[in-house]
């Protein structure tokens, strides 16, 4: 996708922290799994529930370098198609209307997207403080 929030010189921060502590990369990992949760828990409230493994699938996974949602898992292999849509089963009989964007993360992700972009900012300079570097 073409919108994503992208943080210029982030991974040259980043390794700039671990010359400082070799522990700060990862409480900016934690950092970023925190924002994204403003998205996996408004994506969560739109999937339908049956057994609630697809639920329970939509979960954040970041890097110190980047702040990422995934939906789905070995044992909810299914996921794809009930974001996305498409066809499945038996001679491909189960049709789910296609839809680009997806129906839970990405929408999540948009309705988010202000709320988002400040928590990674705010995550960011807490780090930073954390770091002992002085943010105004």
């Amino acid at each position: 996708m073409t919108d994503a929030i992208k943080v210029e010189g982030l991974a040259e921060f980043t390794k700039n922290l671990k010359k400082l502590d070799s522990d700060l990369p990862k409480a900016l990992r934690v950092a970023f799994n925190g924002c994204a949760d403003v998205v996996v828990n408004d994506a969560r409230q739109k999937i339908p529930t049956k057994s609630g493994k697809a639920k329970a699938s939509v979960k954040s996974r970041s890097t110190a370098t980047a702040s990422r949602i995934v939906g789905g898992s070995k044992r909810v292999p299914y996921y794809p198609w009930l974001d996305f849509g498409g066809r499945v089963g038996k001679n491909r009989s189960v049709n789910r209307p296609f839809i680009k964007h997806g129906r839970y993360i990405y929408d999540a992700y948009f309705d988010n997207r202000a709320r988002y972009a400040e928590l990674v900012e705010q995550a960011l300079l807490d780090v930073a403080r954390q770091a002992g570097i002085e943010v105004d």
